[in-house]
């Protein structure tokens, strides 16, 4: 079914009706994987999410598809080997979202590995990573570093090495494989959330109780097989279940930042080390660079996750310390965002000694529940889940092999780089008789072949300001194709606007608010608590509070 706004009633009327093979629990990327590779498999799927697709740690990471270089430090060569095939997987089946970038690594003295460690260590990572030869590790002397990077500290740069990573747009990613398994039968919907679960007289999961968080109704979905894939969350489903015993949750909070480019005008991405041994990435996108990440330990509210000051300048005094001349100040943060790494806690171990892979719970209830893992190798954890759920409920039956490595996502397909190129060149030739040209790579990067619709709607749509017309298009192709509900889900996870050009989102947002309360019939109640949500966003984004 496509995923619109406008059909919510009739997939609740679906997700009451039926009873499925498997119920998902979490519209992240992880339970988007699950969902799609359930479906391709043949068995009858839904997914539920209580916020918007990607609200948690699918949109507030790093923003990368990476080979996990820095897992070799702790000498996870198998974890190394398994992104790195899935990043190559993933960039095939999305080249539009999922985008290579040279990664310079500066070398200083006294600082991390020395020249030959690291570079063997980059060579080891190509190895497992399977890089192709020409995007394989580059050694830099010290002049050809500086020469990279001009804005690099000179002391102590003794070298450096480039070598490839993949940059996307986690939340962009997230919605495209949940369109992908809406497509291929998946019942996928946000804004409802699980309440509770109902168990048959062997004390099985045979329900789950949820409430749709749109209008308060109450309903169950009945399932075979019910899996618990909502990240942060995982804990309080399974304490729900009454089957929180044995390994739990370790939660770090992740904080990103961004400036104008012209205040970071870094030539390409960089991962340089910081005076406490941590890493951190300044990466250009747009008009913007970004720079992160903290990775600090997080007991705080899971539903309210903020950038502090703190966190704030301890970047700032990152970048300054690794690029002396910009001489960034907390006032040069044009937005931010915070997301949690739900880890799985290792006793005695710091935030960033703790392990990334993924583990699933098996509950004697049946709840199968999936936490840990990175952005990257979400297929092969979908993969372990679906694989668990048919040996476990659907044996007999004869089912699908997994063929989520095969399926191009929406938005597709490309079948390069080079490709996705050629149609940017061709939606700019398209966009220059209306002055919109320099939004092609915008939105090719974040809609791909689907930017022909909504080049479609702009013609049907009037207003003076051409960023404001491209807007209102977009923002009618997010209500119809991609579930969106809010301003928030719009401006945030479906556009990245609130993060990467906030500037835009400021002048446009008056008319985007305007043709949602058209769209969906808003009191002007709902209208005000709308535009209070949004400036709250806005607001906590900017760090000003």
């Amino acid at each position: 079914m496509q995923l619109s706004a406008f059909y919510r009633q009739q997939i609740i009327t679906a997700l009451q009706s039926e009873e499925f093979n498997v119920v998902v629990i979490g519209g992240g990327i992880t339970g988007a994987g699950i969902a799609l590779d359930a479906s391709l498999r043949g068995l009858k799927t839904a997914l539920i999410e209580k916020n918007d697709f990607a609200y948690g740690t699918s949109s507030r990471s790093t923003k990368l598809i990476h080979g996990g270089l820095r897992y070799l430090k702790q000498l996870e060569f198998g974890l190394v080997k398994e992104v790195g095939s899935e990043r190559a997987i993933v960039h095939q089946l999305a080249p539009h979202l999922v985008i290579p970038e040279k990664m310079l690594l500066p070398l200083k003295e006294g600082r991390g590995f020395g020249s030959l460690l690291t570079s063997f260590g980059l060579k080891l990572y190509d190895w497992l990573a399977g890089v192709k030869s020409e995007d394989q590790r580059k050694m830099l002397t010290r002049k050809q570093t500086l020469e990279q990077e001009p804005l690099l500290n000179p002391e102590g740069i003794k070298g450096g090495g480039l070598y490839a990573e993949y940059r996307t747009d986690d939340a962009r990613l997230t919605i495209e494989i949940i369109k992908t398994a809406s497509a291929k039968g998946a019942y996928c919907l946000s804004y409802v959330c699980a309440d509770q679960f109902e168990y048959d007289d062997r004390n099985q999961i045979k329900a789950v109780k949820v409430i749709d968080l749109l209008d308060q109704q109450r309903f169950s979905i009945t399932a075979r097989r019910i899996v618990n894939a909502t990240g942060s969350w995982v804990d309080r489903l399974r304490e729900t279940d009454g089957s929180l015993q044995g390994k739990k949750l370790h939660l770090t909070k992740g904080v990103h930042l961004v400036v104008a480019r012209k205040k970071l005008p870094v030539r390409q991405a960089v991962y340089f080390d910081v005076n406490d041994g941590r890493m951190i990435f300044a990466i250009p996108r747009g008009f913007t660079t970004y720079i992160g990440t903290t990775d600090t330990d997080y007991q705080g509210s899971i539903d309210e996750v903020r950038t502090s000051r703190d966190d704030a300048k301890y970047l700032i005094d990152a970048v300054n310390d690794a690029f002396p001349s910009v001489n960034l100040s907390l006032s040069d943060i044009e937005s931010s965002w915070a997301g949690l790494r739900p880890l799985i806690h290792e006793e005695g171990k710091s935030a960033s000694e703790l392990s990334r892979k993924d583990e699933i719970f098996q509950s004697s209830s049946g709840l199968l529940s999936i936490a840990g893992g990175k952005l990257t190798g979400y297929r092969k954890m979908a993969e372990r889940v679906v694989d668990l759920v048919i040996e476990r409920t659907f044996k007999n039956r004869n089912l699908k092999p997994c063929s989520t490595d095969k399926v191009s996502f929406t938005g597709g397909p490309f079948t390069s780089i080079h490709e996705v190129r050629s149609y940017i060149d061709n939606i700019a030739h398209k966009l220059r008789p209306v002055q919109m040209e320099y939004f092609s790579e915008y939105l090719v990067h974040t809609y791909g072949r689907q930017t022909e619709i909504i080049l479609d709607l702009i013609n049907d749509l009037e207003s003076d300001n051409v960023s404001t017309r491209l807007a209102r298009a977009e923002l009618q192709y997010c209500i119809q194709q991609e579930m969106v509900f809010t301003a928030c889900d719009f401006f945030i996870r479906r556009t990245g606007m609130l993060y990467f050009d906030i500037n835009r989102l400021e002048q446009i947002k008056e008319v985007i608010l305007k043709d949602m309360s058209a769209y969906f019939n808003w009191t002007s109640d709902r209208l005000k608590e709308e535009y209070n949500l949004l400036e709250k966003s806005i607001r906590e984004a900017r760090i000003k509070e």
